[in-house]
């Protein structure tokens, strides 16, 4: 009995979320087909110049945005931003800086604050039990 290895493939949707851009400003030929485990690493690994572009230009989609603003995706959402932003429009949201973002950047800072409080208390927590 002989095992063979199939290709884990996956659509281009998921591919083009692993890889931090927005799928419909992808090449055709990207949309259209599927992406291998294989192919997915190649492009991670030495990206060509249409993934270098949108990585550094946009449009992104909605995570990144959110990332490159420090705001959560929610937060995009509250603020009425629901569309893919280039790196321009991000830019220029950061200094027109409104107030639903400095709201929002705030609100980011408190979670992660919390975040890391309940980390720390809970890593306190398990070397005060490995203590006893």
């Amino acid at each position: 009995m002989t095992s063979h290895k199939s290709t884990q493939t996956m659509k281009p949707a998921t591919a083009a979320k692993k890889l931090g851009v927005y799928l419909e400003a992808t090449p055709a030929e990207f949309r259209e087909g599927t992406v291998s485990r294989s192919e997915l690493n190649a492009l991670q690994a030495d990206p060509p110049e249409w993934l270098k572009e949108l990585r550094r230009d946009g449009p992104h989609p909605r995570p990144v945005v959110a990332s490159k603003l420090s705001v959560s995706i929610a937060g995009l959402a509250r603020g009425g931003v629901t569309e893919p932003l280039t790196t321009d429009q991000i830019e220029a949201l950061k200094q027109d800086d409104p107030e639903w973002l400095r709201r929002e950047r705030a609100t980011q800072a408190e979670v992660r604050k919390e975040t890391a409080r309940l980390k720390e208390r809970a890593r306190t927590r398990t070397a005060d039990s490995d203590d006893t």
